[in-house]
C-alpha cells in the first residue's frame, strides 16, 4: 500500500519511517554535522543537487528529513521544510516571497510575536494591512496592486477567532498573492488547510505537534515548488531544526491524534463549565453553540481545539487572581503540552505589542488563556474555581 491509502492516524505513526542497515524498529536519531562521500564526484554530485544524499546537518539530515516527509502527509502538502521554531517559519516565508514594496494582508488576531514580525517588514519596505480575520469583506477591501501575501491564523491566539480559509484562499488567488495558515491550534489532527485552497501551511511544532512541551520547532508545509524556494532560504541562512528536536517531534506526532481528541473533549466540557460560572464574562471556545463562528468552525475542523480563553469581570486584577490561585494548572506561557497551561496574554504573549493594537484585537486586561491537556477535566474545573468562586 502507498502512504497515500492510510488514515492520518497510521499517517502519524509510519510516514517518512526509513531504517537504517542494522533494521531498528524505533526511529534513528543521526547526531551528526556532515556526511562524508565515496568519492569527489558523488560530493559534487550531492552539492549540485544532481544526486540525492545528505551533506550538512544545516540543510540536510536524515532525522530532520523523516519529520518533514511525516508532517507533509498528514498536512495532504507535497513536501515540508522544518525550521528552528514556529517564528522561524513565519519568517522564513515573508523572506522568501516578499521584497520591498510588497503588501501584506493579515489578520488583526494573531499571536503576539507574529504581529511584531508583520510590524517589523515595514523597514524593508514591505507594507501591512490588518484586517477583521472573519469578515471576508473585510479581506476584500484590503486588496491593492501590490498585494503579495494573505497571512491568518485559525483558530487565532488567545480568542480562538475562527477565518473562512477556503474564502479567504479563493480572494487570494484572485489577487495573485499566496495564502498561508498558522494551523498552530487545530493541527492536522483537526484541521487541513491545503485541502482548503490554502498555499502554504505554517506550524510550531513546539506547541501541540511535540504535545509535551520538550523542545522548539517550527515547519513549513505546501506544493514542492513553494516549499524549495524556503528551503534555498532555510539553507542559506541557517534557522535550521537540529535532529534531536527532529526526533522529539516524530515521536510526538505518534500520539497526536489520541492526544487532541482527549484534548478536544476536555476543552469542551471546561467551556460548557466557565459559562456557568458567576464573574466569567464570555467564554471563547470554537466548540461553543455560543461561538459566533460555531457553524464555519464545525465545517472546517474536526473538533474544537485544545485551547479555552475566557474574561473575568473585574479586569487585571481579577484575571491575576485568578491565575495566581492555580495549584494544579501550570502557569505557563506556553501551550499544546499534556500539562494544562494558564496565561494571561495582555501581559505575557501580547505584551510586546502597542495597547491600541491590544484593544483592537479584543485583548484584554480580563482575558485568561488555558491550553487544556490530559488532565481530568474535573481537576481542571477544581482548579479554576478556587480563584473564580473564592
Amino acid at each position: 500500500m502507498s502512504e497515500a491509502q492510510y488514515h492520518p492516524q497510521t499517517l502519524a505513526i509510519r510516514a517518512g519511517r526509513e531504517t537504517s542497515a542494522f533494521g531498528e524498529h524505533s526511529q534513528a536519531l543521526f547526531l551528526t554535522s556532515s556526511f562524508t562521500y565515496a568519492n569527489a564526484a558523488e560530493a559534487a554530485a550531492m552539492f549540485s543537487g544532481e544526486q540525492d544524499g545528505y551533506t550538512y546537518s544545516r540543510f540536510t539530515n536524515p532525522t530532520v528529513a523523516a519529520f518533514q516527509a511525516r508532517l507533509a502527509a498528514l498536512e495532504g502538502g507535497e513536501r515540508a521544510q522544518a525550521t528552528s521554531s514556529g517564528m522561524a517559519a513565519i519568517q522564513a516565508v515573508m523572506l522568501t516571497f516578499l521584497k520591498s514594496g510588497d503588501h501584506v494582508v493579515a489578520s488583526q488576531s494573531l499571536f503576539g510575536s507574529t504581529t511584531n514580525l508583520l510590524l517589523g517588514l515595514a523597514k524593508f519596505g514591505i507594507e501591512v494591512s490588518f484586517v477583521e480575520g472573519g469578515s471576508v469583506d473585510a479581506w476584500r477591501a484590503a486588496v491593492r496592486p501590490a498585494t503579495r501575501l494573505f497571512f491568518l491564523e485559525t483558530p487565532s491566539n488567545p480568542l480562538t477567532e475562527i477565518v473562512d480559509i477556503a474564502a479567504v484562499a479563493a480572494l487570494a488567488r484572485e489577487a495573485g498573492a499566496l495564502s498561508v495558515v498558522d494551523n498552530c491550534f487545530c493541527t492536522p489532527a483537526l484541521q487541513r488547510p491545503l485541502e482548503l485552497g490554502a498555499d502554504l501551511v505554517v506550524h510550531s511544532a513546539t506547541k501541540s505537534l511535540d504535545g509535551h512541551g520538550r523542545v522548539l520547532g517550527g515547519a513549513v508545509v505546501g506544493a514542492d515548488a513553494l516549499v524549495e524556494q524556503v528551503y534555498l532560504h532555510v539553507r542559506t541562512a541557517g534557522p535550521t531544526l537540529s535532529p534531536f528536536n527532529a526526533w522529539v517531534l516524530l515521536s510526538g506526532l505518534e500520539t497526536l491524534h489520541v492526544r487532541m481528541a482527549q484534548q478536544c473533549a476536555s476543552a469542551l466540557e471546561l467551556a460548557r463549565y466557565l459559562e456557568t460560572v458567576p464573574g466569567v464574562e464570555r467564554v471563547y471556545y470554537p466548540g461553543l453553540e455560543s461561538h459566533p463562528q460555531h457553524a464555519l468552525a464545525a465545517r472546517q475542523q474536526s473538533g474544537g481545539g485544545a485551547v479555552v480563553s475566557f474574561v473575568v469581570a473585574g479586569g487585571r486584577a481579577a484575571a491575576w487572581a485568578v491565575y495566581d490561585a492555580c495549584r494544579l494548572i501550570s502557569r505557563t506561557a506556553n501551550l499544546g503540552d499534556v500539562k494544562t497551561t494558564i496565561t494571561h496574554p495582555a501581559s505575557t504573549t501580547h505584551a510586546r505589542i502597542s495597547a491600541e493594537a491590544r484593544e483592537k484585537a479584543g485583548i484584554g486586561e480580563g482575558l485568561l488563556r488555558v491550553a487544556v491537556g490530559l488532565e481530568h477535566v474535573d481537576d481542571l474545573k477544581a482548579d479554576l474555581a478556587r480563584g473564580l468562586l473564592g
